[in-house]
């Protein structure tokens, strides 16, 4: 049940006894408060505590950073039912309450934002641990741990600040491990650890709880806005405005001894959606431990060797947890002292392989239905099911050279090669320069969220399936491989060794190249080709058959529920026959455009197109226009065939002539020779031909107005291409689309060449064509004099491409260098090229569609633009009533799934 929200209200309870809110409350909760509070009605053993509300983090941020006026009370009353519901004093000297500070965000956003662990222990109530537990050695070992997280997050000091101090600790007794530290190392380790903060910031190491309390709630909200935080929800396009929860929770510890530990689990499988348990846990460690990927955990089958019971009952918990949210899940958990504990649950972070193949079976097990399944996969994830595999005839070649320097656990599928980059501002540096690269850590953190967006893929020394690294590249949908122990990184000479101890170790340095397999775990000392996906080979290639792929059976389920459910059409740009024939691989029910200008880029069809540009004369022009007659006509007909029985829409040319001229004075004067020009001539031509803005120049239907033998050639082509198909016995849809109309009397001259031309190709051949005549709405008059163009068009066709420039003033090709400060500042929540503007752009899309469909009520209206295969996008194309949308090949799952989630919402 969600609870309702009570004004005045910021800070909600809940343990065994009492709890405040539940599942349904995760915008106000957040979803690890709400999550926590659903777990403990639930009747599942939970660490008591209490949740301030994400109303107080919009508070703070509009306040000056400040806090509702009786914040303080409701936390002070927090505390005091906490320590009532435990049986233990906040600051006690005696028996000491402890808790942990986390942040907890609607939207689950792994490892951005800061978590305070052992909060409570000064040199007072670390005495007290001591005495109440009979456990000198965890007692300190907390101390340290807290020192070093509050140092960190909340004072400012920097991880390794400590590190270089723990590290000389640890060589100087001679040992690797933390563990192999006793009582007395850890009491001297905390004694170094306050002077460094003092040497830092001036001023001892807080020794009030209550101090310290405010201090981790003040770094929590201030995490909600750090760089990380703020990267990631770009990338996945949170709101910054939904803020985050703060969760206090009593202290339960996995770092007590031998019957202690804490881990990380999934009801199934996260990488490829196996429907078996799945995680990962330390003994005598805390949670920090094995998502930072500081100790190379182990798998929880081995858990059931240390403590069976504990094991079983996670099991239970997991199985009860998956059934009551109905989907997979992510928890958190610690042994204390053999007793479990459930600290988190949540959906969990899949790959697009994962997230087909849960959703399909949880309908088969009956737990959702359809409809339940498509709205449960991200779409924007599809691609990676595409992603390219090594090819495995050279990567036999490459283990059959022993060239695999390593091998380590699988945390996300695909395959990559790249330069090894040892910083994410190195791999952020070489992206923006078009160099590929795989980011080497020993673990990332947080920090390091840029950079394993730019490369291609990650690999780390230390950490396990649920590290930091692994839980990021899975959300990124990026070939990883974590804990590689046989990883050696030295970031002070710029190099990596790879020492698997049964071979000569591999020494290598930044920018040598690197490939990895994020299905096998393998690292290999080569650079590998890729090949297509397994469902690329299923549906194109053709070479692996439906039966002997999972994954294919279940995507084709996916897409065949996606179609069954959705309004709108998926069509696909596509200008030859083989980009036709695998979007059709895919789906597509059509092409939504057919650029024409790219047919006459070939060296043998270039010739004409430029005699035909420097003719000086109708009849020349003509000429020249007859040697491209055939190419197109073949074209056509190719493309027809590829999509035979769907509709093709095909744009006339669209680009100013002078694209199609060369520069280099050698080549001019070539060409002058070959078209008995002078070069001169050539010159001057290429001058009346130059504009000052050639976006807004001499261009798309302004081209066919002027020389209507343009047109008239492409129609021919068309026309001829369709009838020589008709008479084969096919069937063939073609629509002509006139492009850059801003004037209904520009399509209505258009139309008059087009349809003359189509008759008497239709008389000459002796057959009818059926076929479609209309425009492509980019030019903002267009939009809102729509009325008067559809008189004369029988589909519009927005291209949001254009249409998004010219109405926002913005150049494709150039707002790359601004853009981002907008979107960084707010001022744009997105990159309008990439997501539509629809409060903007689309206001005008809405009076084309109303006032075309008043004049014309039966017109086809479309997207051909690359927000046909945006996602969020769709959704709006959806709402308005637009009857398809078109993207490219490749991008064509991804809209059939995003149509059918439009019509779902």
């Amino acid at each position: 049940m969600a609870q309702t929200v009570q004004p005045g209200k910021f800070v909600y309870f809940f343990s065994a006894g009492r709890t405040e809110g539940g599942a349904g409350d995760k915008k106000l909760l957040g979803g690890k408060g709400a999550n926590l509070a659903e777990m403990t009605t639930l009747g599942i053993p939970v660490p008591p505590g209490f949740t301030i509300s994400t109303e107080v983090c919009t508070y703070y941020y509009a306040n000056g950073n400040k806090y509702p006026a009786d914040l303080q009370a409701q936390i002070d009353k927090g505390i005091a039912e906490l320590e009532a519901a435990i049986g233990k004093k906040f600051g006690d000297k005696a028996n000491p309450l402890l808790v942990s500070v986390r942040s907890g965000a609607p939207v689950s956003m792994p490892g951005m934002m800061d978590t305070i662990l052992n909060l409570g222990l000064n040199d007072e109530t670390v005495a007290g641990l001591i005495a109440s537990t009979g456990n000198a050695r965890f007692a300190y070992d907390s101390y340290r741990r807290f020192i070093q997280m509050y140092g960190n997050v909340v004072l400012g000091l920097k991880h390794h600040d400590f590190e270089h101090i723990l590290d000389g600790l640890k060589k100087s007794k001679g040992v690797t491990e933390d563990l192999a530290l006793d009582a007395e190392d850890l009491k001297k380790l905390i004694a170094e650890y306050k002077v460094e903060v003092k040497a830092k910031i001036g001023r001892d190491f807080p020794q009030s709880p209550k101090e310290q309390l405010m201090g981790a709630i003040d770094a929590v909200f201030a995490s909600w806005m750090n760089d990380r935080a703020i990267t990631y929800r770009k990338l996945n396009n949170i709101s910054e405005a939904l803020g985050t929860a703060v969760n206090v929770q009593s202290m339960v510890f996995g770092n007590m001894g031998d019957d202690c530990g804490t881990g990380v689990a999934f009801t199934r499988n996260p990488a490829n959606g196996e429907r078996k348990f799945y995680g990962e846990f330390l003994m005598n460690a805390q949670g920090e431990d094995v998502v930072a990927g500081i100790r190379t955990p182990l798998s929880i089958e081995k858990l059931g060797e240390k403590m069976p019971e504990a094991l079983k009952e996670l099991h239970s918990y997991a199985d009860k947890l998956e059934h009551h949210y109905k989907d997979m899940q992510d928890i958190e958990f610690t042994i204390e002292r053999s007793k479990l504990y459930m600290l988190q649950t949540r959906s969990g972070k899949r790959t697009a392989f994962a997230a087909i193949r849960t959703a399909v079976e949880m309908v088969d097990e009956k737990l959702i239905d359809e409809k339940a399944a498509l709205k449960r996969i991200d779409a924007s994830t599809l691609p990676s099911l595409l992603a390219k595999i090594f090819d495995e005839k050279e990567k036999k070649e490459v283990l059959a050279k022993g060239l695999v320097v390593a091998t380590g656990l699988p945390a996300g599928p695909g395959a990559a090669s790249g330069k090894i980059a040892l910083t994410a501002e190195k791999a952020v540096e070489w992206a923006e320069k078009g160099v590929k690269s795989i980011l080497v850590r020993v673990e990332t953190s947080p920090e390091d969220i840029s950079g394993m967006h730019s490369s291609e893929g990650i690999l780390t020394a230390r950490g396990g399936m649920t590290s930091h690294a692994a839980v990021v590249a899975r959300g990124m949908n990026k070939p990883c491989i974590v804990g590689c122990s046989a990883l050696e990184v030295d970031y002070k000479t710029g190099t990596v060794e790879f020492n698997s101890g049964t071979a000569k170790a591999v020494k290598m340095k930044e920018g040598d190249h690197i490939s990895i397999d994020g299905f096998t775990g393998q690292v290999l000392n080569a650079s590998l080709n890729t090949i297509p996906s397994e469902l690329e080979q299923v549906f194109v290639t053709k070479t692996l058959p439906m039966e002997k792929s999972l994954l294919a059976q279940q995507y084709a389920r996916i897409m065949q529920w996606s179609d069954q459910y959705s309004r709108l059409k998926v069509r696909t740009n596509a200008d030859t026959p083989e980009d036709a024939a695998v979007a059709r691989s895919y789906g597509a029910m059509g092409i939504g455009l057919c650029r024409t200008e790219h047919m006459f880029f070939a060296e043998e069809r270039i010739a004409a197109m430029r005699e035909m540009i420097l003719s000086s004369s109708l009849e020349e022009r003509e000429k020249a226009l007859a040697k491209l007659l055939p190419y197109q006509r073949a074209d056509f007909k190719g493309i027809f065939s590829a999509m035979e029985g769907l509709a093709v829409t095909v744009r006339l040319l669209d680009p100013p002539l002078h694209e199609f001229l060369p520069h280099e004075e050698a080549q001019i004067e070539e060409l002058a020779k070959a078209f008995g020009k002078t070069s001169q001539y050539v010159h001057k031509k290429m001058d009346d031909l130059k504009e000052f803005n050639p976006m807004l120049g001499h261009r798309g239907c302004r081209l066919g107005v002027t020389y209507p033998e343009i047109t008239a050639m492409q129609t021919r082509a068309i026309i001829e291409a369709a009838a020589e198909l008709l008479k084969e016995g096919k069937k063939v849809f073609p629509e002509i689309m006139v492009p850059l109309v801003g004037h209904f009397k520009e399509l209505a001259n258009q139309a008059k060449v087009i349809r003359e031309t189509a008759d008497a190709v239709m008389k000459e051949k002796g057959i009818k064509v059926e076929y479609a005549l209309g425009t492509m709405i980019e030019v903002p008059r267009a939009a809102v004099t729509a009325d008067e163009i559809a008189e004369h068009a029988e589909f519009f066709s927005f291209g949001t491409n254009d249409l998004t420039q010219m109405t926002s003033g913005f150049s494709r090709d150039d707002s790359e260098h601004y853009l981002p400060y907008y979107i960084e500042k707010g001022i744009y929540p997105q990159n309008p090229f990439q997501v539509f503007d629809w409060e903007g752009v689309g206001k005008l899309v809405e009076i084309a569609i109303e006032k075309g469909r008043k004049t014309n009520p039966k017109i086809k209206l479309g997207v051909c633009g690359e927000h046909g295969g945006d996602p969020a996008s769709i959704g709006y194309c959806h709402r308005v009533g637009l009857d398809y949308v078109s993207c490219s090949p490749y991008r064509v799952p991804i809209a059939r799934l995003a149509a059918a989630q439009a019509a779902l919402a």
